[in-house]
């Protein structure tokens, strides 16, 4: 197919050799099938700000570094160079955490680079070389739903200790290969220790897995691993070699207990509306990115 536009850079530098095809297009980003030497690989091409609508940024904004004092200065002024300068880490965002998880052995796309507002990373295939299907496509069963959620669990493990969050996940991205569950789009993921609704997205992104996975195994439902996890984080007992209970047992050693549990019972009571949306909804299309 005709190199867009967006594209031709990474062409012109050696970095894609063809672009095969369409994979998806978004709010935030179309993505591209691209060949790069013998590998496919997948280009997601962010657009520009006037045309997507990022959620709720602020809130994921918090806790960010910005390196360079008057770039953080302007960003928080709002001005228009302030404001471009807030787009860039945002894009950034996701690729510093793509590279932060990869290292840190959390199953995410393995990034190739970042150039022009275009990601290049690993296209994620199925045994027949076709994109893996997303998770909210398939029907799985109880023992499967154990086996997949024990592994999404020890993710989250992963990329808490690695100090992140993904702030935004659901069955939506996560997709699956013959080697279990990887989790996908990252640009909201937050610093997990600086930014003050941490704790809520952390529950928030547990008890959306524990809700689809319990769809097939119910017992999952009554599993607590949101508040069992954040509790060890905040008291700096995390480990992801110390397998997690699925338990909660609240002692009087734990941080901001009454707090947490405020969180937790908003971030449910979101989670209950945004079931009630997903209901009267289509779900969307498969191998999102």
């Amino acid at each position: 197919m005709k190199i867009p536009a967006r594209l031709k850079p990474l062409a012109e530098d050696g970095l894609i050799d063809e672009v095969l095809r369409p994979l998806k297009s978004g709010k935030e980003a179309d993505v591209f099938v691209v060949r790069c030497g013998d590998e496919k690989r997948c280009a997601k091409v962010f657009k520009e700000a006037n045309v997507r609508s990022f959620k709720q940024a602020a809130q994921y904004q918090e806790g960010r570094n910005v390196r360079n004092s008057r770039r953080a200065r302007a960003m928080n002024k709002r001005t228009r160079y302030g404001q471009k300068e807030q787009e860039k880490e945002w894009l950034n965002a996701e690729v510093d955490a793509l590279y932060r998880l990869s290292a840190a052995g959390v199953r995410v796309p393995r990034p190739h680079g970042f150039v022009d507002g275009v990601l290049l990373m690993e296209l994620i295939i199925d045994s027949g070389g076709n994109v893996a299907p997303r998770l909210d496509a398939m029907k799985l069963s109880a023992e499967q739903a154990r086996e997949y959620h024990s592994r999404i669990i020890a993710e989250i493990v992963r990329m808490l200790a690695a100090g992140l969050i993904h702030g935004d996940l659901s069955e939506f991205n996560v997709l699956v290969d013959n080697a279990g569950p990887v989790i996908i789009d990252l640009p909201q993921a937050v610093n997990a220790a600086a930014n003050n609704s941490a704790a809520m997205m952390l529950v928030r992104d547990v008890d959306r897995m524990k809700h689809y996975f319990g769809r097939f195994a119910p017992e999952l439902l009554k599993t607590e691993y949101g508040k069992e996890m954040w509790s060890r984080y905040a008291s700096g007992n995390l480990d992801t070699e110390r397998p997690l209970t699925g338990a909660y047992q609240p002692s009087s050693q734990d941080v901001n207990l009454d707090e947490l549990m405020g969180i937790i019972d908003a971030a449910r009571e979101e989670e209950k509306e945004r079931l009630e949306r997903i209901s009267e909804e289509a779900s969307g299309e498969p191998g999102d990115y």
